[in-house]
């Protein structure tokens, strides 16, 4: 069992539980029909379409 040598400083402890606290801005794609931009692998809001199949009714 791992058992640490020396005490961490109050830095180097904030500093790594900092990190998982970075989000990356979803990823936009283009839909290739009505070109709105969807969530990669959903079906676009705007015309309701799923890899070239109409999936819902629009209104």
């Amino acid at each position: 069992m791992g058992v640490p040598k020396r005490r961490v400083s109050k830095r180097r402890a904030r500093m790594r539980r900092a990190n998982w606290l970075k989000i990356d801005a979803p990823v936009l794609v283009n839909c290739p029909r009505c070109h709105a931009f969807t969530l990669p692998h959903h079906v676009c809001p705007e015309c309701g379409y799923y890899k070239a199949r109409k999936v819902i009714e629009v209104e």
